[in-house]
């Protein structure tokens, strides 16, 4: 029986504590970061030009699902630096084990916001590239391709930030696993 006892670990090592709470550290401030430029550079993208004399503009405001996305990404940015804060004040303080499965939770929901942002994104992306010829909504970005060009840099960034959020989900379920 004493073989037993001596194989389970009661707390794990400082050292990997500190590797675990850098990690989770370094992923949300590159996923805010992430986020905070995709919705950056959603916002600023505009562009204007004339067509057969007819002026138009192209901007992100003019698609409910870009504004989505712009907001989804800066929620998730804002939850980020906030649970940055509340992982650190977790990591010192780990009287209750049940707050790990609270920052599971909060990671799930920003991940799963940030995950519907760059759906609605992607949708309404692909239709201004290829257009939709059964409901006749032509492809627009022949000819604003600055603009097409900014929303796919910005789209891609949500998607990183996306995998961020997916990387700290992973490793705050593993944390409240252990934790029970």
């Amino acid at each position: 029986m004493d073989g037993v006892e001596a194989k389970t670990m009661q707390n794990p090592p400082l050292k990997t504590h500190k590797y675990s709470l850098g990690c989770q550290i370094c992923l949300r401030l590159l996923a805010s970061v992430a986020s905070l430029a995709a919705v950056w550079i959603m916002r600023t993208s505009n562009q204007s030009l004339v067509l057969y004399g007819i002026h138009m503009d192209a901007k992100y405001s003019y698609s409910s699902a870009f504004k989505f996305f712009a907001v989804a990404n800066l929620i998730a940015c804002s939850f980020s630096v906030k649970s940055l804060f509340a992982a650190v004040i977790l990591a010192r303080k780990c009287s209750n084990p049940n707050k790990f499965f609270y920052l599971f939770l909060h990671d799930l929901i920003v991940m799963t916001l940030v995950m519907a942002a760059c759906a609605a994104a992607t949708a309404i992306g692909v239709v201004a590239r290829n257009g939709n010829v059964h409901t006749g909504w032509i492809a627009i970005c022949d000819n604003f391709v600055r603009f097409c060009h900014r929303i796919t840099i910005s789209v891609t960034l949500s998607y990183v930030s996306f995998v961020l959020y997916l990387l700290l989900t992973i490793i705050s379920a593993n944390k409240a696993r252990k934790s029970l």
